[in-house]
């Protein structure tokens, strides 16, 4: 169980640090107001959604492993919560997929909406490491 929680953890980090970095590109390509560096962050959007939707999948797959290993801690609401906010955190993360097709197709939204888009992984995280380590 501990190396299924180790792997887990490591896809986790990589997922959330792309989570937190691209809508930091968001920012910066509604920023941008030349053809050539909106393609720029185009492609560093693109890129880093590949990147991280694999440390998605891994984070989703060892935890789907440690759930099969131990079933019974479906029992407990903290872990039902957290895979509720898991869910959430899935669908921002295609929430952003979406946003780079808008953002590839010329639609803009303002700077400060990106910015308060870039929050909710913040607030997700903290609510998740809240409900996996204090087990309330």
């Amino acid at each position: 169980m501990l190396w299924l929680k180790s792997f887990h953890i490591v896809f986790v980090v990589a997922w959330f640090a792309g989570l937190f970095y691209l809508p930091r590109l968001f920012v910066y390509h509604a920023a941008t107001p030349e053809p050539q560096g909106r393609a720029r962050f185009a492609v560093m959007e693109r890129r880093l959604y590949g990147i991280m939707t694999i440390g998605a999948i891994g984070a989703v797959l060892f935890g789907v492993a440690m759930i099969a290993a131990a079933p019974v801690y479906l029992g407990f609401g903290w872990l039902r919560i957290k895979l509720l906010l898991v869910l959430a955190l899935i669908g921002y993360h295609l929430w952003c997929r979406a946003l780079i097709g808008e953002l590839a197709a010329g639609v803009v939204r303002s700077q400060r909406w990106y910015r308060l888009f870039n929050e909710v992984p913040g607030v997700l995280l903290i609510a998740i490491v809240i409900l996996a380590v204090v087990k309330p």
